[in-house]
């Protein structure tokens, strides 16, 4: 049995697509062809990672899909599937080097900026349209740094740490300064 710690989640059903059993998914990956050919999928059904296999699935627009579960033949039995979280196992990802990542990856882990020091922690990375952002949280105060390799400076996996170098100015902004006071 696989266990969510050690699955990433690749997106969620979405909605219905028709009445035979058919269902629209949102792929929250940075790349959804790299997942076309999938056989199988794990759905968080009431809390338990459950294997379906794919009778067809094609790749939309987006970041849809739509598929076809093997033992779903119904709209009945689709709509209980709804808004389900669907994830695979972290073996299947080949291993990130350097400064690239998967957005998962790299939560919770510490920002140390070359000029500001310690910035806070990583809460998620937002995909705007192609446009990633990565959501540092600094105490209760939200701090938002595109995703560009230029402000990423150094991924230390060991210590689970990222050094950046922020555009000027960036992190005060959303912090204030003593002088505003």
């Amino acid at each position: 049995m696989f266990l969510k710690e050690d699955c990433f989640r690749l997106g969620s059903i979405a909605r219905l697509h028709g009445y035979k059993g058919e269902v629209s998914i949102f792929l929250d990956v940075d790349n959804p062809n790299d997942y076309k050919n999938l056989e199988s999928v794990f759905v968080e059904f009431d809390g338990k990672l459950v294997p379906f296999f794919f009778e067809s699935m094609f790749i939309r627009n987006k970041g849809f899909a739509v598929a076809k579960f093997e033992t779903i033949d119904t709209e009945k039995q689709a709509t209980m599937l709804i808004k389900c979280g669907l994830y695979l196992p972290l073996d299947i990802l080949p291993e990130s080097e350097g400064k690239e990542f998967y957005y998962f990856e790299i939560e919770n882990f510490k920002v140390i900026d070359v000029n500001f020091g310690e910035v806070g922690y990583v809460q998620k990375v937002i995909d705007l349209s192609g446009n990633p952002i990565i959501q540092i949280m600094h105490g209760d105060k939200e701090i938002l740094l595109p995703k560009q390799e230029e402000f990423i400076h150094e991924i230390d996996w060991d210590n689970d740490t990222i050094h950046i170098q922020a555009p000027e100015g960036l992190i005060e902004m959303y912090l204030g300064t003593d002088e505003e006071e």
